[in-house]
């Protein structure tokens, strides 16, 4: 899963540029504004989501470009890209060799697993932020999550509009629901179950070093059985109504993190651990990737060179290149990959 070719036209601040990867790191230098974060948010959307910034799509189009944009990769003789156009701005497109395709289908090509300074937050913020996060590691794994993940949203959507409308709802209707609830939402715990499991069998094996080990466990684990969450959902119809949305099912399942040495949540950790607790994670994440898929995941890493110190830095470095995953990092200066050695493709970022 390495990109050979990236090609952008009229996404963000640049009217067109092509990249062609040729060792397994691409390292992007260059001041604040020049558009490094905006190349990786190009890569984040060769995958199904919003990206790493989970901007609106029409945000994304340049400034006096007509309102449309296109990404566009090569991968082992394959070719896919996204995009709008401006006629219809709200609605994104795909394609994989030139034939039109659903963005689920994108999951099937590509895993791509970032970490962004935003994320620094995620175990401070609320469960939302550390669902999508570990909704994308799922991802990465199962690329039918994506279609699950899509089918369960649009019905709690529809039963909760049902059940807040104006007119009593139709009982059946909503039985159609919840039915087609419990199967995605089923479908959708056991994939997220799996994972952990796998991702904590892979943790416990983690080389000592530098990075803390973090320990995980998803929430909402009952239920899991068709049966058991249709009945729950019809139970609830009145308080559920009151409260204007569905209270219980996999949307409202967090990941829980622990400092594994400490016991300490990670929430309570220093920021300096909090940062190491999620690098472990990604790097256990992309080994069993690997292993599941045959082929080590796209990583992109904004920024995170320039937050550590000189011996996590080269520790980072280390461990990412055991990974064999085709790695895009952002940084001011050219100097903070002189760690990663001929493996590492320095290109400067202009601002237009």
């Amino acid at each position: 899963m390495a990109l050979s070719r990236l090609t952008l036209t009229n996404f963000r601040n640049h009217a067109a540029l092509t990249l062609q990867p040729e060792t397994q790191f691409v390292a992007l230098h260059g001041a604040n504004g020049a558009g490094k974060t905006n190349i990786l948010e190009a890569v984040s959307l060769l995958v199904p989501g919003r990206g790493l910034r989970r901007a609106a799509l029409p945000d994304m189009a340049r400034n006096g470009g007509g309102g449309g944009f296109s990404i566009s990769a090569e991968l082992d003789g394959t070719t896919i890209g996204t995009g709008i156009e401006a006629e219809h701005p709200e609605r994104r497109k795909v394609r994989i060799n030139g034939s039109n395709a659903a963005i689920n289908h994108l999951a099937e090509w590509l895993a791509v697993i970032w970490l962004t300074p935003s994320m620094d937050r995620l175990f401070i913020d609320g469960a939302a932020a550390r669902r999508r996060f570990l909704d994308r590691l799922v991802l990465a794994l199962e690329p039918s999550h994506a279609r699950h993940s899509s089918r369960y949203e649009k019905a709690v959507q529809q039963r909760n509009k049902l059940l807040t409308g104006n007119v009593a709802p139709d009982a059946l209707w909503l039985d159609a629901l919840e039915a087609q609830m419990a199967e995605s939402g089923s479908a959708i715990t056991e994939a997220r179950n799996r994972m952990v499991h796998e991702l904590t069998a892979g943790l416990e094996l983690a080389p000592a070093g530098p990075f803390a080990i973090p320990a995980v466990q998803l929430t909402e684990k009952e239920g899991v059985a068709v049966e058991a969450l249709a009945h729950a959902w019809r139970r609830g119809r009145i308080r559920d109504a009151a409260a204007g949305r569905t209270l219980i099912g996999p949307h409202r399942a967090d990941l829980i993190v622990t400092h594994m040495a400490s016991g300490q949540p990670a929430e309570r950790c220093s920021t300096g651990e909090q940062k190491a607790l999620l690098l472990s994670l990604i790097l256990a994440h992309a080994a069993l990737v690997t292993a599941q898929r045959q082929a080590p995941p796209i990583l992109l890493l904004d920024e995170v060179a320039a937050h550590l110190d000189p011996t996590r830095r080269g520790a980072l470095f280390e461990r990412l290149v055991q990974t064999g995953a085709q790695v895009w990092m952002t940084g001011t200066e050219p100097e903070l990959f002189n760690g990663i050695g001929p493996t590492a493709q320095l290109i400067a970022v202009g601002s237009d």
